[in-house]
């Protein structure tokens, strides 16, 4: 089983050099060849310097750099269609996600399984963001129909034929575990060990994981459209209830302003008629958007290590501005 690890990077220059020493013994322990690609996500300290330097060091290291930062998940994809082996592992920077784990997750990844998640056994973030990342998987469960969600993890190997479902994903808005939800059904979570951020803090904050969940629910799903039309027909019902009120107060005499009944009426179904149109045009909109805004999912500015084959080059350059 030839394995390609894909990390994304963002401020890390003081963990990549750990991680990728206790990286090369346990995937040199793997049948099959293996390689690391580092994807420096327009990282403002010096993490592309340490990043390219492990490369040269290192025969089976890659770096990759962006011209600015994309977003995690944006840098995954890049990494993901340079990836030139069988099995794809994607993990984080931080030593949160163990090398010595992923052992694990190839070991699931048997012949009827095609997605791996390593779940963790117990949270290994702070109060805040456990409560945010409970929140996205709830969106992308309820929201999207993800079966599963609650076992998605930064912390995943799969097989590299589900990235032909990135094909058509445009647009800077994207999101790595939907994408591979429309590929395949065979996906398992498997226990692993988590270890505690060494150095910094995480990017991801309640506040963006809230943002994130919203990004999702808008970008891939048009069920937040469709929402607003079931609320205008439940707001449509109560006008026409408010209607019979009205009615009902204006001819037994207790309505005393002159127009209030006509006005209230016509705000009450007016309001149902305008949420219900929001909606039904929301529905083209959605699925217009879906197709992507135009903009570039990343752009690579840079390359340091062993060399992709040909064809491996060839569709980098055709995907390379999506």
């Amino acid at each position: 089983m030839s394995v390609s690890v894909v990390i994304p990077c963002y401020r890390s220059e003081k963990t990549l050099p750990a991680l990728v020493e206790r990286l090369h013994p346990v995937l040199a322990q793997q049948p099959g060849e293996y390689e690391i690609i580092l994807v420096v996500d327009g990282s403002p300290d010096n993490t592309w310097q340490v990043a390219a330097d492990l490369a040269q060091l290192h025969e089976r290291t890659r770096a990759i750099r962006l011209a600015r930062n994309y977003g995690q998940h944006n840098a995954i994809v890049a990494g993901v269609r340079a990836a030139r082996f069988d099995v794809i592992v994607t993990m984080d920077d931080d030593l949160q996600h163990p090398p010595e784990e992923i052992p694990r997750l190839l070991t699931a990844l048997e012949d009827d399984v095609d997605l791996v998640y390593g779940v963790s056994v117990e949270e290994e973030h702070k109060v805040g963001r456990n409560i945010g990342s409970r929140g996205l998987k709830a969106a992308l469960t309820l929201g999207l129909g993800v079966p599963d969600a609650r076992n998605l993890s930064a912390f995943r190997a799969f097989r590299s034929f589900l990235r032909g479902g990135f094909d058509l994903i445009t647009g800077p808005h994207l999101s790595i575990d939907v994408a591979l939800s429309w590929t395949t059904t065979r996906i398992v979570g498997v226990a692993v060990r988590m270890e505690h951020r060494q150095e910094g803090e995480s990017g991801y904050t309640l506040r963006t994981l809230v943002a994130r969940a919203v990004d999702i629910a808008v970008g891939y799903s048009v069920r937040p459209l469709r929402i607003v039309t079931y609320v205008g027909f439940l707001v449509g019902l109560a006008g026409l209830a408010l209607v019979g009120r009205l009615l009902w107060l204006y001819f037994t005499g207790n309505t005393t302003v002159a127009g209030f009944t006509t006005i209230a009426t016509v705000v009450a179904i007016f309001a149902s008629v305008q949420m219900i149109a929001i909606g039904v045009l929301g529905e083209y909109v959605g699925r217009i958007h879906s197709h992507g805004m135009g903009r570039p999912t990343y752009v690579i500015r840079d390359r340091v290590g062993l060399a992709s084959t040909p064809a491996q080059r060839e569709a980098e350059q055709q995907t390379v501005v999506r």
